[in-house]
């Protein structure tokens, strides 16, 4: 699976580990939920381990771990942390989407 984290979105990943504890079983979950204002909307969470199903990835040194109903919305998807005046926070550029909505935070496919 092609999955990509900004250096930006690394970095903020990895503080967010050590805020959980640091355990080696421990990585981001990415996931993709029916919802939001598009039809679809993304999720990031730190979680302790992988489900039973997930498909494990690493990226710089980060374990990331996507359920197989996400993993068909995530192929090709970049994450980034940005900061601005607005706030901060994880974006997506996913080559997939064919739509979205204003914050970012839901598409269509």
């Amino acid at each position: 699976m092609d999955l990509n984290l900004t250096p930006e979105a690394a970095t903020k990943v990895r503080g967010f580990l050590k805020e959980f504890g640091e355990t080696p079983e421990a990585g981001l979950r990415v996931a993709v939920l029916p919802g939001g204002c598009s039809g679809f909307q993304y999720e990031v969470d730190i979680d302790k381990g992988p489900e039973g199903d997930d498909e494990i990835l690493e990226r710089d040194g980060i374990r990331i771990f996507v359920d197989p109903f996400s993993a068909q919305y995530l192929e090709g998807i970049e994450i980034d942390y940005i900061t601005s005046l607005m706030g901060s926070g994880f974006t997506f550029k996913n080559p997939q989407a064919t739509g979205g909505c204003g914050c970012g935070s839901s598409f269509t496919v």
